[in-house]
């Protein structure tokens, strides 16, 4: 990870994209972009023409948190946006790979089972990672269901527990 420093006072860490890294870390970039207030450069807001130092910035930036090996096929973009988006393509993928994920997604989650010896608390880390996977590409799970997928799947030594919370 590289280090950005604002006035010297402020460090954030640019993460650096990887295959599997991109909802968590195109959040984190947003984040970090808005926080320096170079976020318009990607997304203007309607009527606004973006500063055109504000702009080499962002594309600076968004060059940190691109893998090397990206750096020469993303340097004909002038634009920040059109960086953006393009990660944003090659990440998420078309909406026929974003549906194929999610279908896996659903899947991983209709299998998900508590094992043996392992605690509520790493089984809710596992659904809430499935949860916020599905989030991430566009499709929202509900609470209601989560819960109750937990509690169907507890263990029955948790049975008079989960009794109770029915």
């Amino acid at each position: 990870m590289s280090l950005v420093k604002e006035g010297g006072s402020m460090a954030y860490q640019v993460p650096v994209l990887t295959l599997r890294n991109y909802p968590v870390s195109a959040v984190k970039v947003k984040s970090i972009m808005d926080a320096h207030d170079i976020w318009e450069t990607v997304e203007p807001k309607a009527g606004e023409t973006s500063d055109q130092k504000k702009s080499k910035k962002a594309l600076a930036f968004l060059f940190q948190a691109i893998p090397e090996d990206m750096v020469l096929q993303m340097a004909s973009y002038t634009e920040p946006k059109k960086v953006w988006d393009r990660l944003k393509t090659r990440y998420l993928g078309v909406d026929r790979v974003r549906t194929t994920r999610l279908a896996m997604l659903k899947r991983e989650l209709e299998s998900l089972r508590m094992k043996e010896g392992e605690t509520v608390d790493d089984f809710v880390t596992k659904l809430s990672d499935l949860a916020s996977k599905t989030r991430s590409l566009r499709y929202e799970l509900e609470e209601g269901d989560l819960v109750k997928r937990l509690l169907d799947l507890m263990p029955k030594s948790f049975l008079q527990i989960v009794a109770s919370i029915e």
